[in-house]
């Protein structure tokens, strides 16, 4: 006989599908609470929802602390109130936080940028002209030609016209006054001539102070500008500015050498031509 061979015992089912279901729960779990923590939640309209949620479900009144982390209560008993007035109240509130923000007005008549003053071309017209009749002093550093909105300034060193405490010209003095007299015969416009110091006193007996002395220098740059009868002596006069309006401040030597200056300035000049013909 035969012999039955002995059935065989099935192989028990395996659990390994649950260990590979839990790791895709748990990665599914960290995916949400990734999320969750880069979103920003507004306690705001989170309570205004959860209100809204609430008298959906017949809940009428929700207890609730303001702070962040706090909790929602649901309580069953309610304030006494008019409950039409706590819908429309609700249904306002909801409606004003999910509102969206309006938008900027823009202005139709933006303020425009201010234009830059224009040069008046007399001024250019004149300065061109003192700049090209002396333009070996400029060169030489003995005076200066500047100008602005409404003055042309030609600008001497002590070193150049006077001698120390003195309103005596110096010799070198009479030939470039005379170059910008004849420039200034050819244009209109009123002419100051200032005279200018240092801070310290006077030592001469002649002088009672720096205001005698800066109005002596003037005064002797006057005379000899309307020397040659060339100028209106109308549009002429002579102003003693002592130390006052100081080019640098009058703490060292060359500071003081600086300020102590004589200024021909002419205001509102009106020239015929470009052309000046001497």
């Amino acid at each position: 006989m035969t012999a039955i061979p002995a059935p065989k015992k099935k192989p028990k089912a395996s659990a390994g599908w649950i260990v590979t279901f839990a790791d895709l729960m748990s990665l599914l779990l960290t995916f949400f609470i990734l999320l969750l923590s880069f979103s920003k939640m507004d306690l705001h309209k989170y309570e205004l929802m959860a209100k809204s949620l609430a008298s959906a479900f017949g809940v009428s009144f929700i207890q609730g602390q303001g702070n962040v982390g706090g909790e929602v209560i649901f309580a069953d008993q309610p304030p006494q109130s008019d409950p039409l007035d706590n819908q429309e109240i609700l249904e306002q509130e909801f409606e004003e936080a999910f509102e969206e923000p309006e938008e900027v007005e823009m202005l139709d008549d933006a303020p425009q940028p201010q234009e830059a003053k224009q040069l008046d071309p007399n001024i250019e017209r004149l300065t061109e002209s003192l700049v090209d009749q002396l333009e070996e002093e400029i060169l030489s550093n003995a005076l200066s030609v500047t100008y602005d909105a409404d003055k042309v300034v030609v600008r001497f060193s002590e070193a150049t016209t006077f001698p120390s405490g003195s309103e005596e010209l110096k010799d070198e003095m009479f030939p470039i006054l005379e170059k910008i007299e004849q420039v200034l015969a050819a244009c209109d416009g009123d002419i100051i001539v200032s005279g200018y110091t240092d801070d310290l006193p006077v030592n001469s007996s002649r002088f009672r102070s720096n205001w005698d002395l800066s109005a002596a220098r003037a005064v002797s740059v006057v005379h000899q500008l309307i020397f040659n009868n060339k100028l209106d002596v109308n549009r002429v006069s002579a102003a003693g500015r002592a130390e006052t309006n100081p080019l640098a401040p009058n703490d060292t030597p060359e500071n003081r050498a600086k300020n102590r200056r004589v200024e021909i300035s002419v205001f509102d000049p009106l020239c015929e031509s470009q052309d000046f013909v001497f």
